[in-house]
């Protein structure tokens, strides 16, 4: 599950970045002075890459059997700016709560 969550907080941090770029700077820029190029390049890699964290979301998701409930409202994080940042941080919380404790094989000497 290690590898599941490293890819899951990659992408939901580059979702999260992508979206403030779109809504902070693009937004304003299309419909405060008529410019309307950021929102036209970063909107459809924001609607990609917002796919490829779905896709990760569910992935994690389903390895660390999540309730429905839990894992739809992971995924909508990634719409809301800022959100998907607090996201990543309790669901990493969530799954290292959940991992199993490794102990120590026991051995015996003579």
């Amino acid at each position: 599950m290690g590898a599941a969550l490293t890819r899951y907080r990659l992408i939901a941090y580059v979702v999260g970045v992508v979206l403030i770029l779109l809504v902070v700077v693009g937004m304003p820029l299309k419909y405060l002075f008529d410019q309307p190029v950021v929102v036209q390049t970063v909107g459809p890699a924001h609607g990609f890459l917002y796919m490829v964290y779905l896709v990760a979301a569910f992935d994690l998701a389903r390895r660390a059997n999540w309730p429905l409930k839990r894992m739809a409202l992971v995924m909508l994080a990634g719409t809301v700016p800022f959100v998907s940042f607090y996201a990543e941080r309790v669901v990493s919380r969530w799954v290292r709560e959940s991992a199993p404790v490794e102990r120590p094989e026991l051995t015996v000497t003579r």
